[in-house]
């Protein structure tokens, strides 16, 4: 038997005006999702746990069978584990994200963020923009005040890591949850040490705004990526082997380092697949035969990861969302169940969102998001296609962590 979890990240969402009143799943074109909904099981399952912030972070945690109230404390220790970035005992590690922050003379804590990803910046110009980071005097100094080296990761998520600090009571805020918003009272608070980031902060924007890398960005009619952004902090974490738990050894295949962090973290693999960007132009194809061949070499389990949709609803990208979702079913799954087919194998497949990234406001939902199971022994199954509607007349499972086992029929 074949197991693999496909997650569309942000794939789910409410009605919206853009969509004609539907959700990006009811609008879009999704024949295949559809039919497996129809033949299989079909219901809504809560990843992320009441009174735990939204985010991939925590509901890809659940997916994986950890409860994200016991194993998570923040996401950036798995990103830097899917980075080779080992974290000893007493490190913190932060996200630190390229942004977009308007242009124009405001002082600093006045500016609105424009990006949570400087205007998806590619790799090379985002290495090279934190190299003119770390090149300034007074940027270096800032940071041996604060104890912190800044990863260089090829996108806008580098990892930043600070020794001897203490971090209880500090707060950081998710950027792409708050868009077009004065950064001001959004900037790192609760403990004094967040002063330190926020030096850091406007010294970055004041060093980055003028480079010829972002006025040229600007003269193609792309957004700056003129600030960098601290935020989902925390400790080295320790999972209980994936195998130990369910029985079951195998890999990861995404384009971003959170859910391949998680995976290694368990013990699971993570390939990297050339062109996988977790952006809309991701290889869609590359990625789903990476998990064929694992699964031809003898593997039993895998996650497909697929971050565009979330993406495209991050930067506004109403038709994105709905061409992420399209081409998930065309490209990628269309191509996952004709690899399997022609395996020979039974095989079982769970399709979620992670969690809802709303159009309406370009940010994450804590809501219950639908998921589908289908199984290639059988052929009756719900009847209803895959959508947020037709989930709440399925089974409804609180403990987001608890869903694995269904996918092992444990």
């Amino acid at each position: 038997m074949k197991y693999v979890i496909l997650i569309g990240d942000g794939m789910a969402d409410n009605p919206a005006p853009e969509y004609g009143g539907k959700t990006a799943l009811e609008y879009s074109n999704k024949p295949l999702i559809d039919r497996l909904s129809r033949e299989g099981e079909i219901g809504l399952v809560r990843t992320v746990p009441v009174g735990v912030v939204p985010g991939s972070d925590t509901a890809i945690l659940s997916i994986f069978g950890y409860d994200p109230r016991e194993y998570f404390s923040g996401r950036s220790p798995f990103e830097a584990a899917s980075s080779g970035i080992a974290l000893d005992d007493g490190d913190i590690s932060y996200r630190c994200n390229m942004i977009a922050l308007e242009d124009g003379d405001k002082p600093f804590r006045e500016k609105i963020i424009l990006s949570h990803s400087g205007g998806s910046i590619d790799g090379e110009s985002s290495i090279e923009l934190l190299s003119v980071l770390k090149d300034d005097a007074e940027f270096a100094k800032l940071l041996k005040k604060s104890h912190m080296v800044i990863n260089p990761i090829p996108s806008f998520r580098h990892i930043a890591v600070q020794k001897n600090a203490d971090i209880a009571g500090l707060v950081t805020i998710p950027p792409h949850d708050h868009l077009g918003e004065v950064i001001g009272g959004l900037l790192p608070s609760g403990i004094p040490m967040a002063e330190d980031l926020i030096a850091l902060m406007r010294r970055a924007n004041e060093i980055l705004d003028k480079h010829p890398i972002n006025e040229a960005r600007r003269a193609q009619g792309k957004l700056p990526a003129n600030g960098i952004w601290f935020w989902a902090q925390g400790m080295a974490v320790a999972l209980p082997s994936f195998v130990g738990k369910y029985g079951k050894g195998g890999f990861v295949v995404s384009g971003v380092p959170l859910a391949m962090g998680i995976g290694a973290l368990a013990g699971l693999r993570y390939v990297i697949v050339p062109g996988a960007t977790g952006e809309l132009d991701t290889d869609f194809e590359g990625k789903t035969d990476a998990i064929l061949r694992g699964l031809s070499e003898g593997d039993e389990f895998a996650v497909l990861h697929i971050e565009a949709p979330d993406e495209c609803t991050h930067n506004g990208d109403i038709e994105g969302k709905i061409q992420a979702i399209e081409w998930i079913d065309s490209r990628s799954l269309s191509r996952l169940i004709d690899g399997l087919q022609k395996m020979g194998e039974d095989y079982r497949v769970l399709i979620l969102s992670d969690h809802k990234t709303l159009t309406s406001t370009r940010g994450h939902d804590g809501d219950p998001v639908p998921y589908l199971i289908y199984d290639s022994r059988k052929t009756a199954g719900s009847g209803l296609s895959y959508t947020e509607a037709n989930a709440e007349k399925g089974l409804y499972i609180e403990e987001g962590h608890r869903l694995i086992e269904r996918l092992f029929e444990i």
